[in-house]
């Protein structure tokens, strides 16, 4: 399991003070947990969340804090794209945990390979129910089992590690394999109305200016 360590802050500590020491706000909560607001070093917690994602647990110690979480959620800076803050959903002892987990796709599928299709990946992640300590960090997706346009890969068909219970739908399309279609370029139509206002325009243009109403009669 990830450890994770952190230290207990005051919910009215400035933030800004704390990310200039390099650490990141944080706050933990769960059904029987009060909220609670933490710090935690910047390195640490990229680290941790690029190997835990939002689906594995990661224990969370320090300041008398021994916990089991998931990271519920994390605040990126719209513009740095770095982490402002992040959740973590405290998980009840002896209970089982629903989360969505991401799919990953392997293989490859002989309708794009051999008939030129295009791989259609339908969704990108399935909600589950396990315990802690069975929840995978992902699941897999192999389409070498799309050989034809109409074959499709649905929930029910990926197979789940032991201790875990899909929650979506068993008929949801994972993954299809679209036909290529050739993209036809239709030709501008012609605006015949400006071709007569600029044939008209340099008629004038080789003579001179084009005499007023009164002087032509």
């Amino acid at each position: 399991m990830i450890n994770l360590t952190v230290e207990r802050r005051e919910a009215t500590t400035k933030l800004a003070d704390i990310r200039e020491k390099g650490f990141i706000p944080a706050v933990f909560y769960g059904h029987k947990q009060e909220s609670t607001s933490i710090s935690i070093k910047e390195v640490d917690f990229l680290k941790a969340w690029k190997e835990a994602g939002e689906s594995s647990v990661i224990n969370l110690t320090g300041n008398g804090i021994d916990l089991e979480v998931l990271i519920q959620d994390v605040d990126l800076d719209p513009v740095t794209d770095k982490v402002r803050h992040a959740d973590f959903y405290v998980i009840e002892k002896g209970k089982k945990v629903k989360v969505h987990i991401p799919l990953e796709f392997t293989g490859i599928a002989p309708a794009v390979k051999d008939l030129g299709g295009i791989l259609v990946k339908v969704l990108h992640e399935l909600e589950i129910e396990a315990m802690p300590k069975d929840l995978p960090h992902d699941l897999v997706v192999d389409v070498a089992t799309l050989a034809t346009f109409e074959d499709r890969i649905f929930a029910k068909d990926l197979v789940l590690p032991a201790g875990v219970t899909l929650i979506s739908k068993a008929d949801e399309v994972v993954a299809s394999v679209a036909q290529a279609v050739e993209e036809v370029v239709e030709a501008a139509p012609v605006d015949l109305t400006a071709i007569e206002v600029e044939k008209k325009g340099k008629e004038v243009k080789e003579g001179e200016a084009e005499a007023p109403a009164e002087a032509k009669k």
